[in-house]
């Protein structure tokens, strides 16, 4: 029971300062072979150094003559907890470098605060080296131990979104040319959460490889994390940035990929399905509204008893079961809408993103929402114009195979990484906009009896440039 408080107290404090220690078997493995021709070159610095294990096993590749010279003028170290800098002061002990000597490189610090300045040197250039705090901006604003962190996201910082683009920013602003961050993957793919980050770092600093890990990385976290390779532009430029990234999946797994980050799309990978969204979109799209909300029912209390289940109650793997009463506008407006949309992938192949059928999946006419709206949810669809139910069930189809098209494609580099799991695939959310979007490209008001039986046939045949041709056309005509 001791055991239990002490490992719910230690996982309290390690989310509430954003705390994700790296193994020193990261840096062997991941970046000490991007570095090991420079070592002399340049001081290295972690400015979150946890237990410095991200820059301390550099020491192994200095003569062991020459490690107290080299500590002293080539390794800094900082952390917010002193027993942390303790740790540290420790480690580097037992590459012998004594403690007298150790303290004066390794200190407590708080530098999302504010840089330090003093570490700067013209003979050698900072290379910082680092895995910063990452906590969301919605989490601490929710958490009164972690609201103290609110000052950090105002003034110039206004917009950002994590603590560790807090980190990333601050060494912009003094100049840092190199960095290697192990950052959460949401850096590449996420989009309200990271747009306005990318747009203001990636203007200054091209990115030269970056790993991408699905697979469990650090011990008490879900998060899926990156470690990317930065070097400063000699001019800041927006511009098209191409990488090499390598995804490392689980049992050792890997795929090499190449990356093209364009401005236009904010800098987010996988933006060929957003060119896609763009270029395809319909002259007169169907107008998408999401959520049966309380505040509708009671609007429109009636004399109809429909089936529904509650969104915001979910007990022993299912939602719970109700009837609500309304009036005739809207128990036509809720059976003539049948389709929801899946935000996030359950982990089984048959439980992917995309549109479904309320019916079938839960034996309801609607989706109703008794509390607050939450967009990992199930989340009904209002459409306007009202579409047929033939209409709508092509449009699922259509909304499926587009989506599978492309995660295959882009190996769901468009969609964000929701969060780790033991799933037979990488888990992702999908973007209510995204699925506005890719809904405003289906040609609901050029469907006629053949255009309708074709994408049929050619979504059965995965057909996808025929599509496209398809789509083409309904457009050309509706001009």
């Amino acid at each position: 029971m001791e055991n239990n408080k002490q490992n719910s107290e230690e996982n309290t404090f390690r989310r509430a300062f954003g705390i994700h220690l790296t193994s020193s078997e990261i840096f062997l493995e991941y970046i000490f072979p991007e570095i090991q021709d420079k070592l002399w070159q340049y001081r290295w610095i972690d400015l979150y150094a946890g237990e410095g294990n991200l820059i301390i096993p550099i020491l192994n590749s200095i003569p062991f003559k020459d490690r107290i010279k080299f500590f002293e003028e080539h390794i800094f170290l900082f952390d917010i907890h002193s027993e942390m800098v303790d740790k540290c002061i420790e480690n580097v002990g037992s590459y012998g470098i004594p403690p007298e000597i150790a303290s004066n490189n390794i200190k407590v610090r708080n530098n999302l605060d504010s840089f330090p300045i003093f570490l700067k040197n013209e003979q050698l250039p900072l290379y910082h080296i680092t895995n910063p705090p990452y906590l969301y901006l919605g989490y601490i604003r929710k958490h009164k131990e972690t609201q103290k962190y609110l000052k950090l996201f105002e003034g110039e910082n206004e917009g950002y979104q994590d603590l560790y683009q807090i980190a990333m920013i601050n060494d912009l602003r003094n100049n840092i040319e190199n960095m290697i961050y192990i950052i959460p993957s949401n850096f590449l793919f996420g989009a309200s959460v990271s747009n306005k980050f990318r747009i203001d770092l990636l203007k200054y600093y091209k990115i030269s490889k970056m790993f991408i890990f699905e697979t469990k990385v650090f011990e008490f976290t879900g998060t899926n994390i990156c470690i990317g390779f930065f070097k400063k532009k000699t001019f800041p430029k927006s511009e098209i940035i191409q990488f090499s990234g390598k995804k490392i999946r689980n049992e050792g797994k890997t795929i090499r990929k190449s990356y093209i980050l364009k401005p236009k799309f904010n800098y987010r990978a996988g933006s060929e399905f957003d060119e896609f969204l763009e270029k395809y979109q319909v002259r007169s799209p169907l107008k998408v509204r999401y959520y049966l909300l309380k505040k509708d029912v009671l609007k429109n209390f009636g004399e109809n008893k429909l089936d529904v289940i509650d969104a915001n109650d979910y007990h022993n793997n299912q939602y719970k079961k109700l009837k609500i009463e309304v009036n005739d506008w809207l128990k036509d407006l809720i059976r003539s809408n049948i389709l929801y949309v899946r935000t996030v992938d359950t982990g089984s192949y048959r439980g992917r993103t995309g549109l479904e059928l309320i019916s079938e999946d839960f034996n309801v006419n609607g989706i109703y929402v008794s509390g607050n709206t939450y967009r990992t949810h199930p989340i009904q669809i209002f459409f306007e114009p009202v579409i047929s139910l033939n209409e709508q069930n092509l449009l699922r189809d259509y909304f499926k195979f587009i989506l599978e098209f492309f995660r295959e494609k882009l190996d769901s580099g468009f969609l964000t990484t929701y969060k780790y799991s033991n799933a037979e695939y990488t888990r992702k959310y999908l973007g209510l906009t995204q699925t506005r979007k890719l809904i405003q490209t289906f040609p609901h008001s050029s469907i006629t009896p053949e255009v309708r039986e074709n994408l049929i046939d050619l979504i059965e045949k995965k057909e996808f440039n025929k599509i496209l041709e398809q789509l083409k056309a309904c457009k050309k005509e509706s001009d």
